[in-house]
């Protein structure tokens, strides 16, 4: 479920793998995964636009090594030294094929850091669109993602009802997280957290201000789906 929150050990155990890299080109059976932030010291700049609909990620770089101390100087790459596709290949490639009508959109599971061990599960996206550009002084990968709410993965539909998988901005999330001291302010639980929208999306609430998200257990924001109380 969107905005689920979990730890780095339950973000891998749900997916198999230790997710050690930000880009996980098919790492599920017919799914990639992206690990994305926007906390002040992030290592690139993912974006949210369209009310959280669309994400904008930043492409990753050259491996540190010793005969290139700083990746941020140079290109990122596309290709490996042994002509292999990099993780920006492989999604690039990927897009450049949905956008030629030669095949279904990417699906992508996307999980957020919000602090060191909680991670925000921000749900399942469509891969439509990459390009290559400058930041003033390299060229830098951009993957346009939108939400969509298929998490069965049957159905091409890239819009729809929303609410449950539209993007909290993570300045949000952090203050919702202090506030109520990563507790259910229903029970006190301290797992299977959501963040909740307390009036939904649609029926005027926002997910851009801390004071219309707070944190319910499963059971409590199950119990509340749409409902204002």
């Amino acid at each position: 479920m969107a905005n689920e929150i979990l730890s780095y050990l339950e973000m891998c155990q749900r997916e198999k793998m230790s997710l050690q890299r930000g880009m996980n080109f098919r790492a599920g059976d017919n799914y990639s995964i992206i690990l994305m932030s926007q906390r002040t010291n992030a290592p690139y700049r993912d974006r949210i636009e369209d009310d959280g609909t669309t994400l904008i990620y930043e492409g990753h770089d050259e491996p540190k090594r010793n005969d290139l101390p700083d990746p941020k100087k140079v290109d990122q790459p596309a290709v490996t030294n042994r002509g292999t596709l990099t993780e920006n290949g492989k999604f690039a490639r990927a897009a450049e094929q949905f956008k030629r009508r030669e095949g279904r959109a990417e699906r992508v599971r996307v999980y957020e850091k919000i602090r060191t061990g909680i991670w925000s599960y921000n749900g399942l996206f469509h891969l439509v669109d990459s390009w290559v550009e400058t930041d003033g002084r390299r060229e830098v990968f951009k993957f346009k993602l939108v939400a969509v709410d298929d998490e069965t993965f049957t159905s091409d539909q890239q819009s729809g009802d929303l609410e449950s998988t539209r993007l909290i901005p993570s300045a949000v999330k952090v203050a919702v997280w202090r506030r109520d001291g990563g507790k259910c302010v229903r029970c006190g639980a301290t797992d299977n957290l959501h963040f909740d929208h307390v009036i939904p999306y649609a029926k005027g609430g926002t997910s851009l201000r801390a004071e219309n998200i707070q944190l319910l257990c499963a059971r409590h924001n199950l119990a509340k789906r749409d409902r204002i109380e």
